[in-house]
């Protein structure tokens, strides 16, 4: 009898596992406006987090403290921006893909661009934790040299909302209020 009950319990569970993924496959994704709006909603906090990082960094730059206290603040500041471009992407992939045309691609361009930009600042934070800090003038400049590195990486991870291959979508990020 026990046999039985296993068998049965087993093909009972395998059901419901086929009827759980039909269910999923039926329902679709968001809808643009609500893709829109999560993703909006995900990126305010990072651009948040972004801005005062460059202010940091410039304030960083110009500060009157040690290389080593310096160093320590940046490579703080560049992991914090690297988590939060993480985070930010993260909820991008959470947020499912857009019920629209080129929706997968669309949700995807978005988590490579933050990846990348995730990735620009990881590099940025190890190139500033490799320098050493007993010359101040070859710190600084190593310091500018990574920062202008951080920033051609940043430009060219760019993704221009405005050259959606959606028009709903487009329509969807004028619209909603998250997004202004």
């Amino acid at each position: 009898m026990r046999t039985c009950r296993a068998a049965t319990a087993g093909k009972l569970t395998a059901v419901l596992a086929t009827l759980v993924l039909a269910l999923a496959a039926c329902g679709g994704g968001p809808s643009p406006r609500a893709w829109a709006a999560s993703v909006c909603e995900a990126l305010t906090p990072w651009r948040a987090e972004i801005n005062k990082l460059t202010s940091s960094t410039q304030q960083q730059m110009t500060a009157q403290t040690t290389p080593a206290q310096a160093k320590e603040n940046l490579v703080r500041l560049f992991a914090g921006a690297e988590d939060a471009s993480e985070t930010a992407r993260r909820k991008i992939d959470q947020a499912g893909v857009p019920e629209t045309e080129h929706g997968e691609e669309i949700s995807a361009r978005f988590q490579a661009s933050l990846g990348k930009v995730r990735d620009a600042y990881g590099r940025a934070r190890d190139a500033i934790d490799g320098l050493g800090t007993g010359e101040a003038t070859t710190f600084y400049d190593g310091v500018r040299a990574a920062v202008e590195t951080l920033n051609k990486e940043y430009d060219a991870s760019a993704l221009d909302t405005s050259r959606l291959d959606s028009e709903e979508l487009r329509q969807a990020f004028d619209e909603v209020p998250e997004c202004r």
